[in-house]
């Protein structure tokens, strides 16, 4: 059962910012304290989805659309935000890019609580990199063909040297295994985790690392994709993941609202749609321009969605075509699997509390006595 905490809009005023703003403005903006922050719970709600009718929530959008909070219009890969908020600075954190590390409530809200958690644990804990999250508006954000939505984080690694760069590859030398075991663990448990992606290089080496400690092989198996292989894993391998974690959360209360309220704020012109994407397989002879001409948008905009330098396109290759227009907001409801709790909290996390899948109370917590089974090769 997942809890979440009911504010109103006047307790936690999202900020509602276009992703035109000035530099200039959202220094200002990420700098600022705002005198609420200190008394929020990790994330906050505004109302459940399901509490207004059609008609209430058009009439509220007209008087005020941050009433909502943050909203997800569209998806990871064609969307919009609206009502966003940063990631502002913090001595647990550092932030990549302040102007690319805007996100939803609960977005901001779950990294928060999960690196909060490995502070917990290890009180010496150095800074984590924050990476691209989203721009204040969503839409495209540098070479993602994600991050539109304020849904995905580009999170670093814990190090045993310390604090490191940005983007410096992980390996069984360097890797901070207890830290980096600990923020996932937290996510999983602590979040509402759609997907990470993860290198398998790091997923084995994380992995073994977990189960020397005393994890459930069942439950780490049931979430990583090493030693299974299960492509739907929640912890999956993607190339190019060796330098971060790529984190995408569900936000249940910022997608079913923006579901709700999509139509409302297209006719009321609060927000634009979103550039939604076709996929098209090229044929021998077509080109760049062909392509624009057909799908009516740029030879830049084309090139922009696939990171292309120039105008050569090869036969055979797929490629994603941005296409401008009134998208069809999604129809399916948004459901938010439970979260993947252990049945058991090995003695080396033990000394704080973590959520288990058993529910039964218990005059002793359930604690792993460190042995495992033997590491999968």
């Amino acid at each position: 059962m997942i809890i979440f905490f009911i504010l109103t809009a006047l307790s936690f005023p999202p900020i509602s910012i276009s992703a035109s703003a000035s530099q200039l403005d959202l220094k200002s903006i990420v700098n600022r304290r705002l005198p609420f922050e200190e008394a929020i719970p990790p994330f906050s709600i505004h109302g459940d989805p399901d509490f207004f009718s059609n008609e209430e929530l058009a009439a509220r959008l007209e008087e005020d659309v941050s009433f909502l909070g943050s909203l997800c219009i569209g998806t990871v890969e064609s969307g919009v935000l609206l009502n966003s908020v940063p990631m502002r600075p913090d001595p647990k954190w550092d932030i990549v890019n302040p102007y690319e590390s805007w996100g939803t409530e609960e977005t901001i809200g779950f990294i928060r609580a999960a690196i909060e958690k490995v502070h917990e644990v290890f009180a010496d804990t150095p800074p984590l990199y924050i990476g691209d999250i989203s721009h204040p508006g969503g839409g495209t954000l540098n070479r993602h063909a994600s991050h539109q939505a304020g849904r995905d984080a580009d999170l670093g690694f814990y190090y045993k040297a310390g604090k490191s760069t940005w983007y410096t590859p992980g390996t069984a030398r360097s890797l901070d295994l207890p830290r980096n075991w600990t923020l996932l663990r937290a996510l999983l448990t602590y979040t509402d985790i759609e997907c990470i992606l993860l290198d398998i290089r790091i997923q084995k080496l994380i992995y073994s690392y977990a189960l020397s400690i005393g994890e459930d092989p069942a439950w780490l198996n049931s979430i990583f994709q090493y030693p299974t292989g299960r492509r739907r894993s929640l912890i999956r391998h993607v190339k190019r993941h060796h330098t971060h974690y790529h984190v995408r959360f569900y936000n249940r209360r910022a997608q079913s609202f923006g579901q709700r309220a999509y139509r409302p704020l297209l006719e009321m012109k609060k927000i634009q749609a979103p550039v939604y994407y076709v996929r098209h397989r090229v044929r021998s002879g077509q080109t760049l321009s062909h392509l624009a001409r057909r799908y009516r948008t740029s030879i830049r905009a084309i090139q922009k969605a696939n990171g292309l330098n120039g105008s050569l396109i090869r036969a055979g290759k797929t490629y994603r075509i941005p296409c401008k227009g009134s998208a069809a907001a999604p129809r399916e409801p948004i459901i938010v699997p439970d979260r993947p709790l252990p049945r058991l909290t090995p003695k080396a996390l033990a000394a704080v509390n973590w959520p288990l899948a058993d529910p039964t109370p218990s005059p002793t917590p359930h604690v792993s006595d460190g042995t495992s089974s033997p590491i999968p090769q």
